[in-house]
């Protein structure tokens, strides 16, 4: 936003309807698809309690309904409650998305008079000694005993397991735990691949075999559990044809606030070259969405490169990810390789290749956020 660098204004911007505040990059577990940046620990800085009171109101007055708690893992901010408490005061709808590692029942009934009113757990596998080996900590009895006292005290139990290659063909397994543990909603996450999950692709991203027979079972599911459980399937992007639009469209909806206060178009915007994204202890949440350039630079069609430029279909995927575009491209302006219609889709379809070729041979370890934790729990056929 200086003056030798004006950002480009958009007319008609509307305002952030979800805000997601990232408390810290702070986590107990080391999952091998974590969306934090690879180069967390260069980001130990935190914003002050009275900086993100002063964030969420500035958000809530700009209009933002919407309000994820996040990291890392937000129970490790002793604020936590304070911050849920203003939250409610501003009139926010709050989730606590959360590993469920270390929440006490004292503390979901704290969370609960605070005003939470919705709580997102993940769970790593249906098998014990998977999720342990994924979450690089003995985690899975503890999981499943918080996911019975987010149902005791009245929450709506949403239950989040990140599919992999790892996972996959516990489907069945999946699918059961859930119904035995009450969730309300069941979200089956594919697993995205950027940052550390981009770092291990070949060990975690399934066979296209793998994903049609996954899909098939969920979607059977699906079926039988209407009306008791709600099913959502996030197809991974590297077997769609078409991208998914980049957060509802960049600077659309969704802001990001990361743990040392950079302001985010989306929680992996860190990982593009000279986005330059400002910080909320320099400037108003207000400034940032309008004015930064950070969060104009894709707003619009003005920006897109062939294909996007003329197709038809620009209106409703904006171009696609830009990350994803970065990460094959080296290119953050160009389409996302995963449209059929990009001239480096082929990139996409060798990952493809190469992962399945992994999946024949025996598998290379992954790599963890703290290596030194994952070895005591590699599971037996996998050393």
């Amino acid at each position: 936003m200086s003056e030798t660098n004006p950002a480009p204004i958009h007319p008609g911007i509307g305002a952030p309807r979800w805000l997601l505040a990232e408390l810290s990059y702070k986590c107990p577990l080391q999952c091998p698809y974590c969306s934090n940046p690879l180069d967390y620990a260069r980001y130990p800085d935190e914003l002050s309690t009275e900086d993100w009171k002063r964030v969420l109101t500035q958000a809530r007055r700009m209009g933002a309904v919407q309000l994820g708690f996040s990291g890392g893992e937000p129970l490790t901010r002793p604020d936590l409650i304070e911050l849920v408490a203003h939250a409610r005061e501003l009139g926010y709808y709050t989730n606590l998305i959360t590993s469920g590692y270390g929440l006490s029942e004292e503390k979901i009934v704290a969370l609960k008079q605070a005003g939470l009113d919705h709580i997102q757990i993940s769970i790593q596998a249906s098998d014990p000694v998977l999720n342990d080996y994924i979450a690089g900590a003995t985690t899975y009895l503890e999981k499943q005993a918080v996911a019975r006292l987010i149902k005791k005290h009245g929450y709506p139990m949403v239950l989040c397991v990140v599919i992999h290659r790892q996972n996959i063909e516990q489907m069945p397994g999946i699918l059961a735990m859930a119904e035995e543990l009450g969730a309300d909603y069941l979200e089956l996450a594919n697993t995205q691949y950027y940052g550390w999950a981009h770092q291990n692709r070949e060990t975690l991203l399934p066979t296209r075999e793998q994903f049609i027979a996954a899909e098939k079972i969920a979607q059977a599911h699906k079926e039988k559990v209407a009306g008791k459980m709600k099913i959502y399937y996030v197809v991974p992007d590297y077997y769609e044809d078409r991208p998914k639009a980049c957060m509802n469209g960049w600077g659309s909806t969704f802001l990001t606030i990361a743990p040392d206060g950079v302001a985010l178009p989306c929680h992996s915007a860190r990982e593009l070259p000279g986005l330059d994204c400002p910080n909320v202890k320099d400037y108003s949440i207000e400034q940032i969405w309008r004015d930064s350039r950070a969060f104009n630079l894709f707003r619009g069609t003005a920006w897109m490169q062939e294909p996007c430029a003329s197709c038809d279909e620009k209106h409703k995927d904006f171009g696609g990810c830009h990350c994803q575009a970065y990460l094959f491209n080296q290119d953050m302006h160009s389409t996302d390789p995963v449209c059929s219609k990009s001239p480096q889709r082929w990139k996409v379809d060798a990952a493809i290749a190469a992962a399945a070729t992994a999946a024949q041979a025996a598998e290379q370890p992954l790599l963890f956020r703290n290596p030194k934790n994952s070895k005591q729990f590699r599971p037996s056929g996998n050393e």
